[in-house]
């Protein structure tokens, strides 16, 4: 397994990928994302999104795409992670694993104070993968979101 940041080029294989998690998500509908969108946003001189990409055997495996943000009561910045998606073929592989100790690593090595995520309260395999690798869930917090436009 090889990870490494994403390139320009790697905007339609990203796009695919967030595709590819929508379905499981059982979110299709609402992904509505280019890779128009995608070059804005993760690859124009003011972008703040980053993307991981895990290769197999020369085949993207999967993706981590993340960016910062800031704890108040830490008084540090943090990383969220957005989207973390292994295909279907790649898992069982340590691809998700290694995408998350990376993220751990970028977010120790600049001093950051935590790196979080959401996930669907459905989605078992994932809610017990996170927990194997010793993260906890923040069960006494409510999402929330304005959607707009």
């Amino acid at each position: 397994m090889t990870l490494r940041d994403a390139v320009p080029s790697d905007a339609p294989e990203i796009l695919a990928l967030i595709q590819e998690l929508a379905v499981y998500e059982k979110l299709r509908d609402q992904c509505v994302a280019t890779v128009a969108d995608i070059e804005r946003e993760v690859f124009s001189p003011n972008a703040v999104v980053r993307v991981l990409i895990a290769e197999d055997e020369g085949a993207t495996a999967g993706f981590a795409l993340f960016f910062f943000n800031f704890s108040t009561f830490l008084g540090r910045r943090g990383i969220y992670l957005e989207d973390l998606f292994v295909r279907p073929e790649f898992r069982g592989r340590g691809i998700g694993k290694g995408l998350l100790l990376r993220l751990k690593e970028i977010a120790t090595e600049a001093g950051y104070g935590r790196v979080e995520w959401s996930v669907l309260d459905w989605n078992t395999p994932s809610i017990e993968f996170y927990k194997s690798l010793g993260a906890s869930a923040m069960d006494e917090w409510t999402t929330f979101r304005l959607t707009l436009g």
